[in-house]
């Protein structure tokens, strides 16, 4: 498949009815003209955001800066913290959201996730190592799915996590969670992070054996290893939830997981220069496996990004044909989450020096 470089023009008739007023015209305004994005992703198939109101992402992140020094995360780096704007993706990602409460809820359980991963997985620097991996994932999964021990045991338990900042994040962000979240939107989300523990000991195990795993495996692990924990809040943070029946219906988990693929791919765009060369992404494992100079790696995962991207806008259009309204509602969500995405991983000082608002 060629790279798409023309990603400006109209939905197609069928996606457009995936659109709810209001955000629906807001939708369509977006894919009306040209996604503007900068000239390294040009070639994506994905739209820009929907909304930008930096008042209220800068309103979030002070609020979680905050929340990050009361539970003890990134100690000594929370201007490094704040410069990362995570306040101002979940208000890219939730352009329906105006309540600076639930943007909040949702950044702390995303920042949560992103600690987990630096200080127990990535950063040797934070405590990072390859070889207990596991035992942390299960430990950590104790406190996201309460695991339940008789009192003398529990109480070894709760010593345990009392020393762990992670805990205490993770701990803190779901009661922040369960004030907006019914017990099966919790379900979920408790379920999908466990997919993600379970895809962290996978790529533990790629760094232990010092292996490089083939493209399909990588791909498998990011399918594990996606973006869905934080997008499985979508209809959390706007106040309505698609029933159970619809969210785990076959059709729908495939088109909302393709979705969460080809998002975590935009990371795997941004954040190759900021990775060590030990780290993987699909860039390099193309480069490493089939042996493709990096600009070549870099428009593969392009196009394996585009094709997904596709994928879902096909499958999304013949769901909302004959889905709920609430159906519709959560795919048109879905779609506006992709586009803020795709703007917070363009400008934020994570991945960007000069990381720009614009």
């Amino acid at each position: 498949m060629s790279v798409i470089s023309d990603i400006s023009g109209s939905p197609p008739p069928d996606l457009a009815r995936l659109l709810p007023p209001p955000l629906g015209m807001s939708a369509m305004r977006a894919f009306a003209g040209p996604l503007v994005a900068p000239p390294r992703d040009d070639q994506l198939f994905c739209p820009d955001a929907i909304r930008d109101d930096p008042a209220l992402g800068d309103l979030v992140d002070d609020m979680l800066v905050d929340w990050a020094r009361s539970v003890g995360i990134y100690d000594g780096n929370l201007d490094k913290l704040r410069s990362y704007g995570f306040g101002r993706y979940m208000m890219l990602a939730h352009p329906a959201v105006n309540d600076p409460d639930r943007l909040l809820m949702a950044t702390k359980c995303l920042v949560a996730e992103w600690a987990a991963d630096d200080y127990y997985v990535d950063e040797v620097e934070l405590g990072a190592d390859p070889a207990v991996v596991g035992s942390r994932m299960a430990r950590l999964l104790s406190i996201v799915d309460p695991a339940q021990l008789v009192p003398r045991y529990a109480t070894d338990m709760a010593g345990y996590h009392r020393l762990e900042p992670i805990s205490e994040a993770f701990r803190t962000a779901m009661e922040h969670l369960a004030r907006y979240a019914t017990s099966a939107q919790m379900g979920r989300f408790q379920h999908q992070m466990a997919i993600l523990f379970l895809a962290w000991t996978q790529e533990a195990d790629w760094h232990v054996n010092k292996r490089t795993p083939p493209v399909w495996e990588y791909l498998v692990q990011r399918h594990l290893n996606s973006y869905l924990p934080p997008m499985i809040l979508i209809d959390v943070l706007a106040g309505y939830e698609l029933s159970p029946h619809e969210f785990y219906h076959p059709d729908v988990r495939r088109a909302f997981t393709t979705a969460g693929n080809a998002a975590v791919l935009v990371n795997d765009l941004h954040s190759g220069s900021r990775e060590s060369e030990n780290d993987f992404n699909l860039p390099r494992v193309l480069e490493l496996n089939e042996g493709l100079p990096k600009k070549q790696a870099v428009a593969r995962t392009v196009e394996i990004h585009n094709e997904l991207m596709h994928t879902f806008v096909g499958l999304a259009a013949q769901l909302s044909a004959t889905g709920s309204p609430n159906m519709r509602r959560f795919l048109a969500d879905t779609w506006a989450w992709l586009g803020g995405s795709r703007r917070w991983h363009a400008t934020t000082g994570r991945y960007n020096k000069n990381g720009s608002r614009s």
